[in-house]
């Protein structure tokens, strides 16, 4: 009966515990369904973005994403997030996060 418990135990954990979803990013904001499939968002870190005069520089895909494209979007938990087609970090961005006065 104790040993019954203690497996039962980790799925109670799993379903008692706040989920993040396939379309929420790691801090638990959810990415808007107009820039991804469930898959395609994630965080960006360090080096892989660069803001010059002419844009954001997406080191992994050479683009340059202007101040002014509809693919800026506000981030949602003040940190940097890229959507790219199938998740893929070398695919053009669909949608570009950036934190509020970035």
């Amino acid at each position: 009966m104790i040993l019954r418990a203690l497996l039962s135990l980790p799925v109670l954990l799993l379903l008692l515990a706040p989920s993040v979803g396939a379309h929420d990013a790691p801090s638990g904001w959810s990415y808007p369904r107009s820039c991804c499939s469930d898959r395609d968002c994630y965080p960006l870190f360090g080096p892989a973005l660069e803001a010059d005069a002419d844009g954001y520089h997406i080191k992994a895909t050479g683009e340059v994403i202007p101040f002014t494209s509809r693919r800026i979007k506000p981030s949602g938990d003040g940190l940097y997030h890229r959507c790219s087609w199938g998740g893929d970090v070398n695919a053009s961005t669909i949608c570009l996060f950036v934190p509020s006065g970035s």
